[in-house]
C-alpha cells in the first residue's frame, strides 16, 4: 500500500475530501464475516445435509447470509434476540433441502456448535491490516460503527487481532441502528473530528455509504464484489487499499 497525501499530522487528502477520521463497518468490511459463518454453517450442518455437493453448500451458505436477513432486521427492531434469529436463518436454510431442525434439544445441539465454532473462523481481510498502518502513521484517529450491540463486536475485532480499533459504537450505544444519523455522529464524537471530515466505509450501500452521507458523513461503498448499481453516484472503492491510493 503506497503512502497517502497528508498535510500536517492527522489531514488525510483522499479523492472523497479532506480527511481527519475514519469510521468503518465491521461485518464483510473489516471482517470476514461471510467466510466465518458458511463455514461454520457446513460442519455443523453436515451430518444432516450428507452427500450435498459444493453447489449445495454454497447455495446454502447464500440462503443463511443473504436470503434471510430479515430475521436479523427483526432482530434490530427488537421482536428477536440474536441466537433467535440464528436459529430461524438455520432452519430455513436447512428447510430449503428439505431437512427440518426440531424443536428442543436438536436446535439446542446445533445453535450451540454453531456458537462455539463460528468466532474461531472470523478473520480480517488482507486490506486491513496494511490500511490501519497507514492510518497510525499519518495520525488518523479509526473506529467502527456497528449494527450489532458493543461487546459482542468488541469480542470478534479481538478475536480478529484488530484490537487496536479502540473507539466502537454499537446498536445499544445509543439504543439505535443505522441508518439512523446518531449512529454515526457518535463515532463521529468520539474520534473528535467533524462529520464532513471523516469517511465512513462499508460493504452496504444503502446502511453505510447512502446512510452515512446523509448523517454529514463523507460516505463510501466498499464494493468488494464489483456490483453494478445504476444510478449511484455516491463514493466507491473496490478495496480498502483505495481509500489513500
Amino acid at each position: 500500500m503506497t503512502a497517502p497525501s497528508t498535510a500536517p499530522s492527522g489531514v488525510l487528502s483522499t479523492r472523497f475530501g479532506t480527511v481527519r477520521g475514519i469510521l468503518f463497518d465491521i461485518d464483510d468490511t473489516l471482517v470476514d464475516l461471510e467466510f466465518s459463518m458458511t463455514t461454520a454453517l457446513r460442519e455443523v450442518s453436515e451430518h444432516l445435509l450428507p452427500g450435498l455437493d459444493q453447489a449445495g453448500w454454497e447455495r446454502f451458505g447464500r440462503i443463511f447470509t443473504h436470503e434471510t436477513t430479515h430475521y436479523y432486521d427483526r432482530y434490530l427492531a427488537g421482536e428477536l434476540t440474536f441466537n433467535e434469529q440464528r436459529l430461524l436463518r438455520g432452519r430455513a436454510a436447512l428447510g430449503h433441502f428439505g431437512v427440518e431442525l426440531g424443536d428442543g434439544e436438536q436446535s439446542h445441539q446445533w445453535l450451540t456448535a454453531y456458537m462455539e465454532k463460528q468466532p474461531a473462523y472470523v478473520k480480517p481481510f488482507p486490506d486491513v491490516m496494511p490500511l490501519l498502518d497507514v492510518l497510525d502513521r499519518a495520525g488518523i484517529p479509526y473506529g467502527a460503527v456497528s449494527n450489532n450491540v458493543h461487546d459482542y463486536q468488541r469480542a470478534k475485532l479481538d478475536g480478529a487481532g484488530l484490537e487496536r480499533v479502540r473507539r466502537l459504537v454499537g446498536t445499544d450505544t445509543l439504543g439505535v441502528a443505522k441508518p439512523h444519523p446518531a449512529i454515526y455522529l457518535e463515532g463521529v464524537r468520539l474520534l473528535g473530528t467533524a462529520a464532513g471530515e471523516t469517511l465512513y466505509v462499508g460493504d452496504n450501500r444503502l446502511l453505510d455509504a447512502e446512510g452515512s452521507t446523509a448523517a454529514g458523513l463523507l460516505g463510501v461503498w466498499l464494493n468488494r464484489a464489483g456490483e453494478q448499481v445504476e444510478g449511484f453516484d455516491g463514493g466507491m472503492v473496490a478495496s480498502l487499499e483505495e481509500l489513500v491510493t
